[in-house]
């Protein structure tokens, strides 16, 4: 492993753009739950019922979906960054970071401190909440806030559209603007660093081949193997925020 993590971060060094590509791995050395495993909340709820559609054409569904949310809006809230977020904002502050593209909703990369022009959320975000009307945007704690006095399901005080976190549920398509920008710089960098993803949730998932495509290197850094394992130039399986730890050390130590 060690021998790996000196190369990434000669990698590093001498790439021109690197994409840090983000999944739920980091999320749960950070103590957010994966929801698909077991104990997990899609034990609890049925995953078919809080398809976009059933959310635009029912208030029960509404009034499901917000339960559904709040729970898991929790140990999002808490949530702190571990030591892979704050390597991936420590390259920004090096300028050796292109973008962190993100499968993530928690917000955590803007907490740790890359800056709002250099991550792209491709399932959007918990942190705030949206109309899908008039697209107005509320704080999440403002509407949480709301829920806990009383309300079923928010409504926006400009139009009176249905409220929802801005991120992206079964059956709603992904943003445009960002999945776009995500093709762009994956296909414009030479470096693609793949943490915490097990590679398998499409279409972001094609991320890693549209970038080897390109002739970039790849890297995956992840717990268990993933079905680009083959194609990479590097894997190392392992936990991402010691790892990355360990990158950012080598490249300081090397730039020093």
């Amino acid at each position: 492993m060690e021998e790996g993590i000196r190369q990434v971060a000669q990698w590093i060094i001498h790439a021109k753009k690197t994409v840090i590509f983000a999944g739920a791995g980091l999320s749960t050395e950070s103590g957010i739950p994966d929801f698909r495993s077991p104990g997990g909340v899609w034990e609890k709820y049925n995953p078919e019922d809080f398809y976009f559609q059933n959310f635009i054409a029912s208030e029960a569904s509404r009034e499901k979906y917000w339960r559904m949310a709040t729970e898991m809006y929790g140990p999002i809230k808490k949530a702190q960054p571990n030591p892979a977020h704050l390597a991936i904002a420590e390259l920004e502050r090096m300028a050796k970071l292109d973008c962190v593209i993100t499968q993530n909703i928690d917000g955590l990369h803007h907490k740790a401190g890359n800056s709002e022009e250099k991550i792209i959320e491709l399932h959007g975000t918990a942190t705030y909440v949206t109309c899908l009307n008039c697209k107005k945007r509320y704080d999440r704690d403002e509407i949480q806030e709301r829920l806990r006095r009383g309300a079923k399901v928010p409504y926006c005080d400009d139009c009176g559209g249905p409220l929802k976190p801005a991120t992206i549920s079964f059956g709603q398509s992904m943003p445009e603007r960002e999945t776009e920008e995500a093709y762009q710089r994956s296909s414009a960098c030479d470096l693609f660093i793949v943490i915490g993803s097990s590679l398998v949730v499409q279409p972001a998932a094609s991320m890693p081949l549209v970038a080897k495509r390109s002739r970039a290197k790849l890297v995956i850094i992840n717990r268990d193997p993933t079905p680009y394992d083959e194609m990479a130039d590097l894997v190392i399986h392992g936990q991402a925020g010691p790892i990355m730890a360990g990158i950012l050390n080598d490249v300081k130590k090397d730039l020093s």
